[in-house]
């Protein structure tokens, strides 16, 4: 079946259906990863966006149930250059085509993907919308253009959970989850397991598993859960997740942590959970033109100059120069000079942009989580 993908600037792309019939509305935005096309499909951090994959193929090593970052696909749409029709991979439950079928994904493929990344890097992101089948281009457009832009949106309403629970309920039939971690990461020597609050902004389930391999008992809370209920659940730390849309427009999860910052309780951060912890603080934050989204992007941590390769989802950042005295900026992208971390100088209060859980990607920035833990066990 034909597919076409049409952007807010009159641009169209001819294409082939490579997902679900029907149309599929969002950001247009593009991820530069060789592979994780399934981790990116599962991450919520893409809702409300329709993800474009540079790599040339996409498909190879098929779908399987182990690489999921959350129950469903998340993304608004999917583009691909060339999508491969059979699954080379033992572990694979079947093919990346049935996979968007199966959960209503309208995807588009044999589409100049080089040009449009051009284009996204050259214009910045754009709403666009993919449909299948015979369709009126012009109509299209229109469509696109009265999608709702990004700032201004709390996406976070959409993916976060509806109610508390516990990662994972019984750790011996959840092992699974973890064993591939286990052998990475050293555990607590604490004489009980240190008590973890996650906010669920569109939390990524790899994050969940780090936070376990480390000897951490997780208890995952809704995005609008007050600040007093989640502390007085006894936590020894409090963890901001990834998540969607404009930080700024989630007004509540910015009160609650700047109520969190007030207390001694060591707070860590990861993507829009930085940028919510940066609002927090006093500071501002500002769209990209188009965003760092890949598994290969360089981060300097200023205070050794090592630099980390990084997976990175998002398209806004941190207004360094907005950030009170007593916050400092600790790592920064080397792409573009924006704020990749930041920390509160006399409190375990710290966050970074990108994802040092390395689902999909590199594992240079895991000792986040082994600071987070000592910062939890000293503060206990």
């Amino acid at each position: 079946m034909n597919a076409v993908l049409a952007l807010e600037n009159g641009t169209v792309y001819r294409g082939t259906a490579a997902g679900a019939q029907g149309i599929a509305r969002g950001e247009v935005v593009f991820n530069t990863s060789m592979t994780g096309y399934q981790e990116v499909l599962t991450d919520p951090s893409y809702a409300g966006q329709i993800v474009t994959m540079t790599s040339p193929q996409i498909g190879n090593y098929g779908v399987a149930p182990d690489d999921v970052e959350s129950a469903v696909p998340k993304v608004a749409g999917f583009i691909m250059r060339e999508e491969s029709p059979v699954a080379s991979n033992w572990r694979a439950s079947g093919t990346l085509r049935d996979y968007l079928i199966t959960h209503n994904v309208v995807a588009i493929s044999d589409i100049d993907t080089r040009e449009l990344t051009r284009l996204l890097r050259s214009s910045g992101v754009m709403r666009g919308v993919i449909a299948t089948g015979d369709v009126d281009t012009g109509e299209l457009v229109q469509l696109a253009c009265a999608i709702p832009t990004m700032e201004g949106t709390d996406l976070v309403r959409d993916v976060t959970c509806a109610a508390p629970f516990v990662w994972p309920a019984d750790i011996a039939q959840n092992l699974a989850e973890v064993r591939s971690d286990l052998a990475l990461a050293p555990k607590s020597h604490s004489k009980r397991p240190l008590r973890v609050a996650a906010y669920d902004f569109g939390i990524k389930w790899n994050i969940l598993r780090r936070l376990v391999s480390y000897g951490c008992q997780v208890q995952v809370f809704p995005a609008s859960t007050p600040a007093r209920d989640v502390l007085a659940s006894g936590v020894d730390g409090v963890f901001l997740s990834n998540g969607p849309g404009d930080p700024a427009a989630v007004d509540y999860s910015i009160e609650n942590t700047r109520a969190l910052t007030q207390v001694d309780t060591p707070v860590f951060g990861i993507c829009l959970g930085h940028q919510i912890l940066g609002l927090a603080l006093g500071g501002k934050t500002f769209k990209l033109k188009f965003g760092h989204r890949g598994a290969n992007h360089p981060v300097k941590f200023l205070e050794t100059g090592k630099v980390e390769i990084t997976s990175q989802n998002h398209g806004f950042a941190v207004d360094p120069d907005s950030l009170p005295a007593d916050v400092k900026v600790t790592h920064l992208n080397l792409y573009d000079g924006t704020v990749e971390g930041l920390r509160v100088l006399d409190r375990p209060i710290y966050s970074v942009q990108y994802h040092p859980e390395a689902s999909p990607g590199p594992h240079d920035a895991d000792y986040l989580f082994k600071q987070f833990v000592d910062d939890m066990e000293r503060s206990r």
